[in-house]
């Protein structure tokens, strides 16, 4: 079958007896031979198995867990389509909304991350197979940081010894390089991880004298604790909080709400620049963690509430020039979409991880606000996903 183009999630389209399937691991106009995974009613799902006219963008992955594992979407790409495809998505799927578009912003392709979650099954540990349950060893991941690859060989040995493990979660301070390990399950020779990390939480109970992490982003430093999120890709993370704050000071901004906001990290890097600043964020653990980041970073015009977005932004009058969302996959509530207008921000920064909830968040806001710029971030290389960074501004009434 001859592939016609690539979906959103970098898998190539082909159509059979007019019914569409998605195959992974094939690229635009190559010819392939593939293996059925699955059939749905109107669509099916493959794998390519054989290609007799690769494309000039494929190159070989450098993992050989590439086709079974699903951490990674486009390693048979080079570089030059990794970009393209992520920037034509974008444009894709924002067309419609006839804003400005800026050009995609990446940094390392490889050995970003400062977070996983590995299983432990039978004295072997790795990461699930795509869609199932099957484990896969990791042995040297692509997308891990060097240090973590490092603690993961010392743990392969561990957990031969301790097969009652379930997960092992391993959290790096960025430029810090401290380590936090979170173990779920039965262990019983705990003090042989002591030797690697700073932090060690074993069935919620913090085993070491030290609770949590400490964690850079451009120059200011953040506490992370066991449930708080934090984002996993330094460079690009700090090229986004520094578009943010670019935004702030051209707005001029001096009131700022900011709505998810985690262990406070876009509040905290943008606060020398604005008056006052407002976070919300449902995670307790998370809240402890800003107003201790606060205090690290000797910050005092910001301050936060613990709820849920939805509930409390409906008590919060028009005091704020601007809001920053930061929302999770999901998105904007409605409610909050509905709070936001009654609100009347002059500026609203939108961060998304999910390119379509942005898109219908957008057509929401839409009535009231102009959609001034979108710019894309790498967030996740390799994988089909995108950050993007939209700056909306409130049309004249």
């Amino acid at each position: 079958m001859k592939v016609e183009r690539l979906d959103h999630y970098g898998r190539g389209i082909i159509k059979k007896d007019g019914k569409i399937g998605f195959i992974k691991n094939a690229l635009e106009q190559e010819d392939i031979e593939y293996e059925l995974i699955k059939e749905h009613k109107n669509y099916f799902e493959g794998i390519s198995k054989s290609i007799s006219n690769e494309s000039k963008d494929r190159v070989k992955p450098q993992c050989n867990e590439y086709l079974i594992c699903g951490g990674c979407n486009l390693l048979h790409m080079n570089d030059e389509l990794k970009v393209k495809f992520k920037q034509d998505k974008i444009f894709n799927i924002l067309e419609k909304l006839n804003t400005k578009i800026n050009e995609l912003v990446y940094s390392s392709q490889y050995n970003y991350r400062n977070k996983v979650v590995l299983h432990v099954q039978n004295g072997k540990i790795g990461l699930y197979k795509d869609k199932s349950n099957e484990l896969i060893e990791v042995n040297d991941c692509l997308l891990l940081s060097k240090k973590i690859n490092e603690i993961i060989k010392v743990l392969k040995d561990y957990v031969k010894e301790e097969r009652k493990i379930k997960t092992i979660t391993i959290k790096l301070g960025n430029i810090t390089e401290e380590v936090m390990i979170i173990v779920e399950g039965e262990i019983e020779r705990y003090y042989k991880l002591l030797d690697l990390c700073n932090v060690l939480i074993i069935n919620d109970k913090v085993i070491t004298d030290q609770e949590s992490i400490i964690s850079y982003i451009g120059d200011k430093r953040y506490y992370v604790s066991k449930n708080s999120f934090f984002q996993v890709n330094y460079d690009i993370s700090t090229k986004i909080y520094e578009k943010v704050k670019s935004y702030i000071k051209e707005m001029g901004s001096k009131n700022v709400l900011d709505l998810y906001c985690g262990v406070g990290t876009i509040g905290i890097f943008i606060a020398d620049a604005v008056e006052n600043v407002l976070g919300i964020e449902v995670v307790e653990d998370a809240v402890k963690d800003a107003n201790k980041n606060m205090r690290l970073n000797n910050i005092d015009n910001i301050s936060f509430r613990l709820g849920k977005v939805e509930d409390l932004i409906q008590d919060i009058k028009g005091i704020y020039d601007t809001v920053v969302v930061d929302p999770p996959r999901g998105g904007l509530d409605k409610k909050v979409i509905d709070s936001l207008i009654e609100i009347n921000p002059k500026n609203i920064i939108y961060v998304s991880c999910d390119i379509m909830t942005l898109r219908r968040d957008l057509e929401m806001l839409n009535e009231e606000y102009n959609i001034i710029e979108v710019t894309p971030y790498d967030m996740f290389p390799n994988t089909f996903h995108v950050e993007t960074v939209m700056v909306l501004e409130k049309k004249d009434v």
